[in-house]
This record gives structure tokens, sequence and C-alpha cells, in this order.
């Protein structure tokens, strides 16, 4: 399993440099200038050349580039351009509640994922099935945004039982804390969910169609000890490589999950860093991000390498 991580690691670093690259440049190509929008609309050119230069924007992009990087190996994220204060310490203050949202997405859909999986191949009740049917077939159909919008009026403004909007860290007060982060966290979860029902609905039949399944079943093996002990295992590992994409789709639909229950995470972070060409925050919340999808895909494939022994020999 060692040699199998040292083998990655050099892609995934080969991922963060190109990513590196491509995030700095994309943002030097959005129009609009920091500092203009830092000095106003009635500041003079001497002004703006001041900030620029004070700034390092006057300096050639390949060493603002490079300058960056070196800040980025030391650690030293630097001051926010527009929004104030270090860069480090606003992606800390929004980071808890994004991972927060996240790993509660997550634990919905590993839940739901598999509940619609296993009962969408087993089940024998075809009203069952037909209602899983629908309801990934809803969850995958409807956006986040509608859907966060339905679940708030149902939860929030009918039944009144949770609240609309907002965050209490879990840390702080566990009770109210999962109060808050109920909606947004099903609001995240569930196309990926649906997704990962599907998949797994397909591995698990397609393992129980096999030949040994049929025999065993012949020999008068429980279906339960069938499903759990060896159907179950052996559509495991490509849903777990589909379960670490998903990982990623939760980071970035969390943007706009956030934006609609007004939870205080790196979204509404990076909506107010990019209003404002805010160049030191965007730059690192993207390549933050894009590490976070790196590492978890690297985890994603030790967790496979694990279950299926074959992928190690290779």
């Amino acid at each position: 399993m060692r040699g199998y991580l040292l083998r990655r690691l050099p892609s995934a670093l080969l991922v963060l440099l190109v990513a590196s690259f491509v995030v700095f440049a994309v943002l030097r190509l959005v129009p609009g200038d920091p500092a203009a929008v830092l000095a106003g609309p009635d500041a003079s050119a001497e002004t703006e050349a001041a900030i620029r230069a004070r700034l390092g924007l006057d300096e050639p992009l390949p060493a603002q580039y490079l300058r960056w990087l070196g800040d980025l190996l030391t650690g030293d994220l630097g001051p926010s351009y527009a929004i104030g204060g270090q860069t480090a310490d606003l992606i800390g203050d929004g980071l808890g509640a994004t991972v927060e949202l996240t790993l509660g997405a997550l634990l919905f859909v590993v839940v739901l994922g598999g509940a619609f999986g296993i009962l969408g191949a087993t089940s024998r009740n075809r009203w069952v099935s037909a209602a899983v049917r629908v309801l990934t077939t809803g969850a995958l159909s409807v956006p986040p945004f509608v859907t966060g919008v339905l679940l708030v009026l149902l939860f929030s403004v009918l039944l009144g039982v949770l609240p609309p909007g907002g965050r209490v860290p879990l840390l702080t007060a566990p009770d109210l804390g999962i109060q808050y982060l109920l909606l947004p966290a099903l609001c995240l979860a569930l196309p990926s969910a649906a997704v990962l029902g599907r998949y797994l609905k397909d591995g698990i039949e397609r393992a129980l169609g096999e030949d040994y399944v049929r025999t065993a079943t012949a020999a008068g093996i429980a279906p339960r000890r069938l499903l759990w002990r060896h159907a179950l295992p052996n559509a495991l590992p490509p849903v777990v490589t589909l379960l670490g994409m998903q990982t990623g789709n939760l980071l970035g639909g969390a943007v706009l999950v956030e934006a609609i229950f007004a939870w205080p995470g790196l979204g509404q972070l990076a909506e107010q860093a990019l209003v404002r060409r805010d160049y030191p925050v965007v730059q690192d919340l993207l390549l933050l991000l894009v590490t976070v999808f790196v590492l978890v895909q690297l985890l994603t494939d030790l967790v496979h390498a694990w279950l299926d022994p074959r992928i190690r020999w290779e």
C-alpha cells in the first residue's frame, strides 16, 4: 500500500501545480482592476498606480505567480486586498462552516444512497421500488436552489420545526447546531445520494446475478447473508470511487447552498472576493478546493486499493 501511495503522489503534485497556474491565469483574465475597485470611481490615475504598486500588481505576471507560490510554500497568504484582514484568517473562519456542512451532507449521502441502492436492488414490493425510482429521479432532476426553497417552505414555514437559515456551530451548541445543519446538508446531499443509490443498486444487482450467488442460493444460504457478506462487498469498490467524486461535487455545490440558507462558509467569502476582485482570497480559495478534491481522490484510491488488492498488484 505504501508503494501504491508513493506512485500516486507525483501525479497529485503535478495536478496541484497545473491547477495553481490555471487559477492564477484565469483570474487575471476576468475584467476589472483591483486597484480601480479599491481607489473608487473618482480616484486619479496616480492614486490607482500607487495602489497597484503597493499590491505588487505592477510586476510582470510571471513574477507575481512565483511570488504567490513562494508565499503558499511558506504559509504566508498575505493580506486581503478589499475585504480586509489576513487571507488565512478569512479562509479559516469560513472553512469550519463549510467542512461542517460538507461532512453533514456526506453523512446524508452515505445513509440515503445506501438505503436507495439496497432497497432498489432487493425489494420485491413494486411500490417500494417505484418510490425509490421517483425519489432518485426527483433528487437528480430538481436543482438544489429549488430543493432548498421547498425544504424551507415545508419544514420552516408550514411545519415550523427547523430554522430556515443561519448557523450555530456544532461544537458550541450541538442540539441547536444540528437543527440549523439539517436542511442545508439534506439539500446539498440529495443529488449525490441519488447518484450513489443508482450506482449501488446496479452493482448489487450484478453481484446477485453471479453464478456463485445462484449456487449459494440453491444451497440454502439466507438472502440477507448473501447480500451483506457477498453481494455488497463486491459492489463497494466502484461505489467508493464514485463517493470520492461526489465529495468533490459537494464542495462545489456548497457555494450555492450556503447562499440559499445564509450559511457563513467559504461560499459567501468567495462571492464577496469575486465581486471586489480580491485576488489573494479568490486564488487561495480556489486552490484550497482543488487541493481538498485531490486529497479526497487520493484517499478514495487508497480505500479502493484496500478493497480490491488487484489494483495494488497492477
